[in-house]
């Protein structure tokens, strides 16, 4: 156990003196989603990737989420790794779970990479997340699979192994670990930390993620130099749908070659 909260994590070593790239996950996945990013930066980078509470092999929490616990639980990571400073890749949950991590402790991040998530839930989350949550306790999991995926990826990719990879993924989701997790996407405001953001920063977005091109266009906006990439042809899940596209431009903005 890496702390009371997070059970499994992976450490993969690229030297003593390699930065630190940690990357947070999305709901209803686990750290496997990061697999095309680590082999294009292994060797380069110090990568810690971890399972959030009630995901993958870390335990389901007995109390439900907030995204204050969740950015407690990477901080904490940091301090068990002795990771002193880090650029950090959030996607969807781990963006709110990253811009709070910042709030608390600005110095421990190099650089903000923010990927199809959103600086605060909207007026209409909490309902939205409770129908969802509804929808996983009276159909399963692997009936939430189903859904997800249809909604994540390119319609054409879903009958593919990487849609059925994803569909593993999601419907190994413990419930209960999904609830607890959910919930903490019904009410969170990080916007306020978006100005104080001193570092570089990047927001990378699937193209036909919905309407959240629009909305990381602005969560960009308000960042001082931020820097925003749409990635053609892909969902909620752009590292995992077009991890080239995905990779060319995270090498480019940490100035690997």
């Amino acid at each position: 156990m890496l702390n009371h909260r997070i059970e499994r994590a992976a450490l993969e070593h690229g030297g003593d003196t390699a930065p630190w790239i940690v990357f947070g996950n999305s709901l209803m996945t686990d750290l496997s989603l990061w697999d095309a990013q680590v082999a294009a930066l292994a060797g380069r980078f110090n990568i810690l990737r971890y399972d959030q509470r009630g995901h993958g092999a870390s335990a389901v929490p007995d109390e439900l989420q907030t995204i204050e616990l969740l950015s407690d639980d990477l901080i904490a990571l940091l301090d068990h790794c002795k990771i002193a400073t880090c650029t950090y890749v959030g996607l969807s949950m781990g963006v709110p779970t990253g811009l709070a991590a910042y709030r608390k402790a600005p110095t421990r991040f190099e650089r903000l990479i923010l990927v199809d998530g959103q600086a605060s839930s909207s007026a209409a989350s909490k309902a939205a997340w409770e129908e969802r949550i509804a929808f996983a306790k009276a159909n399963g999991m692997v009936a939430m699979a189903d859904q997800t995926v249809r909604r994540w990826l390119r319609p054409e990719r879903v009958a593919q192994p990487l849609g059925e990879r994803l569909h593993a993924m999601i419907a190994a989701t413990p419930l209960d670990g999904f609830v607890a997790c959910a919930t903490a996407l019904q009410n969170y405001d990080e916007v306020a930390v978006l100005a104080r953001v001193a570092v570089p920063a990047l927001l990378l977005v699937g193209q036909e993620d919905g309407a959240m091109p629009a909305t990381m266009q602005a969560m960009a906006a308000a960042i001082p130099g931020a820097t925003i990439q749409e990635i053609a042809d892909a969902g909620h899940l752009p590292n995992y749908e077009r991890p080239d596209m995905f990779n060319e431009i995270l090498l480019s903005f940490l100035k690997v070659s």
